[in-house]
């Protein structure tokens, strides 16, 4: 009569995945929430809880960014091919015909005295 009950057999009760962990022992949790994620906080939150400087860091860091971008937007107004070159590949016809109507622009504006 040992192991068996009125209700089933005593290998329905056993500890196989009906496991109680502790706290911090589940292996099914996920990293602590304290320790943070990337990108997880968002620029613009009035309700997140970043430290002055640290906001600081990001609106300077966006500014570089934006100078950088401002240079290369410069450039891509000056050639339209540019960022297909930039990466190795060959400008598609629009870039071509777009670059090609940019310099005949200049040409006719330089011809006219204007430039």
């Amino acid at each position: 009569m040992s192991g068996q009950s009125n209700v089933g057999n005593s290998g329905a009760y056993e500890a196989g995945d009906q496991r109680n962990y502790k706290e911090g022992e589940d292996p099914n949790q996920p990293e602590r929430f304290h320790e943070g994620k990337q990108n997880s906080h968002l620029a613009n939150d009035s309700k997140d809880q970043r430290s002055i400087a640290n906001k600081l860091a990001h609106e300077t860091a966006k500014e570089n960014d934006s100078e950088f971008k401002s240079v290369e937007a410069e450039q891509v107004a000056h050639d339209a091919t540019l960022p297909a070159r930039a990466h190795g590949n060959e400008p598609s016809k629009g870039a071509k015909i777009d670059q090609q109507l940019r310099e005949e622009e200049e040409e006719e504006l330089r011809r006219k005295g204007k430039k």
